[in-house]
């Protein structure tokens, strides 16, 4: 049943050869690791109006400049990330740059990083995507979590599917996304160019002064409008996903999402200016904006019904880059191996799997509102941002190629900007932004420790080949008895075709029960010798390891024991609750003794 029902949601198992179909081509990358940047238009110009509007509506027309510096931002971001795609074509990004440039700590500091920020990418575009469902249908705010969980459901069963499956499918939305912002900021334009009009709000004087602006809320809003840019460097973690040549059509990938993004967010700031939009907590820029330009018709929520598909969308990003970056931190032995395993669709199906739970936890824990979690989760992207150019400036200052000095001019100035972000976001957020400074040393300490676990681990099961040869040795099997069954019949036939000494041990309560036990053992003298056992305190442990304490005492200390266990298979699921509890306790009980061996023999029921 639970088969046939994986079956029907993931689809059949593919083989391993398959891995090279599984590839994505530059169009389908840039709608599945795109996503989450393109989407944070929807939300990025609103971010910078939020603490602007602070000021007064006077001071709407700082969205402008500071629209343009995030727009700077982005432009020296796509150049350093594109040198990184090209010098670390194997992923792993901001991780591998400052593991290998700047030191195992820093490498470990900018992993523990993205992969708290993808976690948070899922949550965050989940409950931005329901605001925009619960803006065009105020009637469903009340379920807003759900709406979340139910989205958060789907993208972790379509990317349990496989990469290209869910790139075919997300494709669609993606562009139609774009398509519908595009003919916006068109439709926009021609009806500012020709004095058509209607502003929701009259627009501030441009340039006008602001009594009481201060430098600390510019840059506050400017932090705040620098959440538009995390999910750019998602590609360099993912070039493994890429057809051949993967670097170059990464590189291509990477430069056709910043021409886009920069284009939709400067356009959505420039037209949220002229239309007077003023941001409040029950209707987004992006709706009150294709209001004003379209009025509430099919233009209007088909634009809703986009913006809200590609915020949920977003999230697929982070399906793409974690379970990669999560390999490669397993692969350094930094998380469990299971983030290494492949699933039956080729993909890295524990990872989707943990990356979907953490995120419908932290919707859940926030009951849907998780705009408290945008800086966190920005500054969670900016600090391997500042680390991954520190990184790359030592590769070139350390090994100094031929024509390293405009790369490395690109990474100074990338460094020291993200750098400046993220001092920004520490000073201007700090009350929301504070639990980094717990979080991040949790995660340092937690990858320190497995590591630690599977270097001791692997010390203490290295042999010597040469050496370390197998030793034989004895044997004594114990067989706990209930009764005379065809279970113990079929214990018994396993434990005598692997040695001659075993001894079959039965508990009783009373001497009448150990007495007819004795009887009917001797009249079926199956040729293993019965010890019975009487418990005083009907326990049945406590005489079951006294007697092995003292199988153990007569063994020598060449012989093994083992602890065979008869138990039936029922054939339905729901009958095994009713049996199988003795065998249980006496594994559960045994299971932590070094000294002893625990072997089940099963037997199945037909009926």
């Amino acid at each position: 049943m639970v088969s046939k029902m994986k079956r029907i949601l993931i689809g059949p198992p593919m083989k391993s050869t398959e891995l090279a179909d599984e590839k994505l081509t530059k169009f389908k990358a840039l709608a599945v690791l795109s996503s989450d940047a393109l989407s944070s238009v929807a939300y990025g110009t609103e971010q910078i109006l939020m603490v602007l509007i602070i000021m007064g509506a006077a001071a709407l027309w700082y969205s402008i400049p500071i629209s343009v510096a995030v727009l700077a931002l982005l432009l020296i971001l796509i150049l350093s990330y594109r040198q990184i795609i090209h010098n670390y074509p194997s992923g792993g990004g901001a991780y591998m740059v400052a593991k290998e440039n700047l030191g195992l700590s820093f490498g470990l500091v900018a992993g523990g990083s993205l992969l708290v920020d993808y976690i948070l990418t899922v949550a965050v575009s989940a409950s931005a995507g329901t605001d925009a469902i619960t803006s065009a249908f105020p009637a469903l705010h009340e379920h807003r979590v759900l709406i979340a969980l139910v989205m958060i459901s789907a993208l972790t069963l379509l990317n349990l599917r496989g990469i290209t499956e869910s790139a075919s499918i997300l494709a669609y939305p993606v562009y139609l996304f774009i398509g519908a912002i595009m003919l916006m900021m068109v439709s926009g334009a021609v009806q500012a160019l020709t004095g058509q009009i209607e502003p929701v709000t009259a627009p501030p004087a441009y340039g006008a002064a602001v009594p009481g602006i201060t430098l600390f809320l510019l840059l506050k809003a400017f932090s705040s409008g620098c959440s538009a840019l995390t999910g750019v460097e998602a590609v360099s973690n993912a070039i493994p996903n890429f057809k051949a040549p993967a670097p170059r059509n990464a590189a291509a990938t990477l430069m056709m999402m910043g021409v886009i993004l920069g284009t939709m967010f400067i356009g959505i700031s420039v037209l949220a200016y002229l239309y007077g939009i003023v941001p409040n907590r029950t209707e987004t820029v992006i709706s009150q904006l294709a209001n004003a330009i379209f009025g509430r018709g099919a233009m209007y929520y088909f634009i809703q019904a986009v913006t809200a598909l590609i915020l949920f969308l977003a999230a697929n990003t982070a399906f793409s880059a974690f379970p990669l970056l999560a390999f490669m931190l397993a692969k350094d032995k930094f998380m469990p191996r299971m983030f290494k395993v492949r699933g039956d669709r080729l993909g890295f199906s524990n990872g989707i799997i943990i990356l979907g739970f953490f995120s419908a936890l932290l919707i859940v824990l926030f009951n849907g509102h998780t705009e408290n979690l945008i800086p966190l989760y920005a500054i969670g992207v900016f600090i391997p941002f500042t680390l991954s150019q520190a990184g790359m400036m030592r590769k070139w200052l350390r090994e100094k190629p031929k024509g390293w000095t405009l790369p490395f001019a690109i990474n100074t100035v990338g460094m020291l900007t993200t750098l400046c972000i993220t001092l920004i976001f520490l000073f201007t957020k700090f009350a929301q932004v504070w639990m980094v400074f717990l979080f991040l040393p949790a995660v340092i300490y937690v990858f320190r420790k497995i590591n630690q676990h599977y270097t001791a681990i692997a010390e203490e099961l290295r042999i010597d080949i040469h050496t370390d040869k197998p030793c034989k040795k004895g044997s004594t099997v114990v067989i706990p008895v209930a009764g005379i069954t065809r279970v113990v019949r079929n214990s018994i036939s396993y434990a005598t075709s692997l040695t001659d000494n075993v001894v079959a041990v039965y508990i009783g309560f009373d001497e009448e029960e150990i007495a007819k036990m004795e009887q009917k053992w001797a009249e079926w003298n199956p040729g293993v010798r019965l010890i019975c056992l009487r418990s005083r305190y009907r326990s049945i442990m406590r005489p079951l390891i006294k007697f092995i304490d003292t199988i153990e005492w007569k063994t020598s200390a060449t012989d093994h024991v083992t602890i065979l266990i008869p138990q039936f298979v029922t054939k339905r699921w729901w009958h095994y609750v009713l049996h199988n509890q003795t065998s249980l306790l006496i594994r559960a009980y045994l299971i932590a003794r070094k000294d002893v061996t625990i072997t089940t023999v099963p037997y199945h029921l037909n009926k």
